[in-house]
């Protein structure tokens, strides 16, 4: 572990508007934030090393993350999760980070078409949630993978807060 921890000013959960679609939101890009803020800049090759007997490691989770988005949003079709788990040994940090926020671009383009929560996400082909179940969902995902990365981070290189 390391000796010195450096930190990071904690930034609070976002102010939003009153509306449902405003909440959801507003929260879904505050943990999209925090999350590729963990994994921007963490050093090589320590950022795709698993730190816990898992596998799991800190690009792994941003790239997994990256195909959700995909996936849920964006109609792609994921045929293995477990392998979306690992970036490619070619992909450097910024280019898992990059990847990220463009799916994120097009997967807030899409949403900003839904004006109806209880809809289905357009699927064409598929079946498909309701935009609310999604973005929970969306929120619940990132949520929990952003709490491994604080921990895998901190791991690292001893960098904390969000």
């Amino acid at each position: 572990m390391p000796s010195t921890a450096r930190r990071r000013r904690d930034s609070p959960p976002p102010r939003t508007g009153s509306s449902e679609i405003e909440v959801l939101r507003g929260f879904l890009d505050y943990l999209r934030t925090s999350i590729a803020a963990k994994v921007d800049g963490a050093p090589e090759p320590d950022v795709r090393t698993a730190a816990v007997p898992s596998g799991t490691n800190l690009l792994g989770l941003l790239n997994h993350l990256t195909f959700v988005e995909r996936s849920l949003f964006l109609g792609d079709n994921v045929t293995d999760w477990q392998a979306t788990f690992h970036a490619a040994p070619e992909d450097s940090v910024a280019d898992v980070v990059a990847r990220y926020r463009e799916v994120i671009e097009h997967a807030n383009d899409m949403l900003d078409g839904c004006a109806d929560l209880g809809a289905p996400v357009p699927r064409p082909g598929r079946s498909a949630p309701s935009v609310r179940w999604a973005l929970t969902h969306m929120i619940e995902e990132t949520g929990r993978h952003a709490g491994h990365a604080d921990i895998l981070r901190e791991l690292i290189d001893g960098s904390t807060g969000r």
